[in-house]
């Protein structure tokens, strides 16, 4: 029991976290680290890809579908498998979901790690990717869900409030900034099979009307997180 009531007691919300000054500035620069130095991108991107994957996994489920599997790719691509109608509400729900996930998932941790919710964002994360890795369908996949469950279990269970705020804050803006990096790469792309290209033989709205509908989400998440991190950053 006593486990039972430290795991209980590690998904409390402990406040509002104040990060500004240093810890906010360490934050940032290690975002930009992560971003901008090609090596590390390229690998951590696939965090990106596998918020990408579980949206649209996690958006057909709430659609009613049936989500059957998953994989990652070494080049940094992704395929999430949903069972249902091949066309309808639910599909191009689900469809949709990829491009936006990132974005939204990244202001969500931002927005909830100064409030205090951290414990609870990392408990639910750890618990999302623990019933993702049964539906993982490669050793690619398999080992990136993992590694990063291992360090989100690592850090819900071991960290202070302080260092868990600061990573998810971290990490919310690396999504935020791969989901822009992503959407880029697939506006300037004329893939037949991609998510704004399918959602187009799928509606009667071309496939820059659905490039457009990304854009909305990601800009509306950046504001948010805009409006968490700039007012720390002057004060």
């Amino acid at each position: 029991m006593d486990r039972l009531d430290q795991a209980w007691d590690r998904v409390q919300p402990v406040g509002e976290v104040t990060l500004s000054g240093t810890p906010l500035l360490v934050v940032l620069g290690a975002a930009l680290v992560v971003v901008g130095v090609r090596p590390l991108w390229s690998v951590l991107r696939l965090a990106v890809t596998l918020v990408h994957e579980l949206g649209h996994a996690g958006v057909g489920v709430l659609s009613g579908r049936r989500f059957t599997g998953f994989v990652l790719r070494g080049d940094m691509s992704g395929h999430a498998v949903t069972v249902g109608p091949a066309r309808g509400f639910g599909r191009v729900a689900t469809t949709w979901a990829g491009y936006p996930a990132p974005a939204v998932v990244g202001a969500l941790l931002v927005v909830l790690a100064v409030a205090g919710w951290g414990p609870a964002v990392l408990a639910v994360v750890l618990l999302v990717l623990v019933l993702s890795l049964v539906r993982a369908r490669s050793v690619l996949t398999a080992a990136v869900v993992l590694a990063v469950g291992a360090a989100t279990a690592t850090l819900w269970w071991s960290a202070g409030d302080l260092l868990q705020a600061q990573v998810l804050v971290g990490t919310g803006l690396v999504l935020l900034v791969g989901a822009w990096r992503h959407l880029g790469a697939v506006a300037g792309s004329r893939d037949g099979q991609s998510d704004a290209a399918v959602l187009a033989r799928l509606t009667p709205l071309p496939r820059t009307v659905w490039l457009l509908s990304f854009v909305v989400v990601c800009a509306g998440a950046t504001w948010v997180v805009a409006g968490a991190v700039l007012p720390a950053l002057r004060g």
